[in-house]
């Protein structure tokens, strides 16, 4: 529309409808109403062409702010065998219209269990934890809720709360204290078979993101996560 106040123009709002439908495919349905307003006189010029870029930036930013990218990018580094950050490049080039929304994933919460305190009773403390990881965690700590990670269930120990205040220690061979941990990355860079993901946890007071150890049974217990570690919050038990 070259000048939208000239005669013959009329103004209408249109409801947009993104519709999501999740399984072995992800079916991402856009659609646009009412159209039927639009009478042959007044039709938007190149409508199909604004409508499907406009259908491709909001498809392209859910998949770059939901949950969905975590699924594609694990999905690239498992298929086709590549590095999580050339997986993440690739979702990149995929998405060239998202507009990245901060905050918008949601973050990983558990239930509180009865007999638990609730949020209220819990002191947060103001920053990490001191290193190293308790190697005694599995008989010093209750062990809590399990963390569904893409298929893959993570035990958790320690874990109080549901703002990740207090989050214990996550993953039960490669095990990681992410009260201790700050994010740094160095164990994301070391593990040659790529256990872990970067995951959002805001409001720990640690840092706000996390290495998950969404791949634990491709650990070949090489160590490398656990000596570069600066907080020393990492500790590999060998399966047995």
């Amino acid at each position: 529309m070259k000048d939208p106040e000239a005669k013959g123009y009329e103004q209408v709002e249109l409801s947009i409808t993104v519709e999501i439908v999740t399984g072995e495919v992800v079916d991402i349905i856009y659609q646009i109403f009412p159209i039927e307003k639009f009478g042959d006189p007044n039709w938007v010029q190149d409508y199909r062409k604004k409508a499907d870029h406009f259908a491709k930036m909001v498809i392209d930013t859910i998949l770059r702010n939901t949950i969905l990218a975590d699924k594609m990018i694990s999905y690239y580094v498992k298929t086709e065998k590549i590095s999580e950050i050339a997986a993440i490049q690739k979702l990149e080039e995929l998405t060239p219209l998202a507009k990245i929304v901060l905050g918008a994933k949601a973050k990983a919460i558990v239930e509180v269990e009865e007999g638990e305190e609730d949020e209220g009773e819990i002191e947060i403390p103001d920053g990490a934890k001191p290193g190293p990881i308790d190697v005694e965690y599995k008989s010093k700590m209750k062990q809590s809720a399990i963390y569904d990670a893409a298929g893959y269930s993570i035990k958790t120990w320690g874990r109080r709360g549901t703002n990740n205040g207090i989050m214990g220690v996550w993953g039960e061979f490669v095990s990681v204290d992410y009260d201790i941990c700050i994010a740094d990355g160095g164990c994301l860079e070391a593990c040659p078979v790529d256990v872990y993901e970067w995951f959002d946890t805001p409001g720990n007071p640690a840092s706000d993101k996390k290495p998950l150890m969404s791949k634990e049974p491709d650990c070949i217990f090489c160590l490398a996560c656990e000596g570069v570690c600066p907080p020393q919050a990492i500790k590999i038990y060998e399966m047995k």
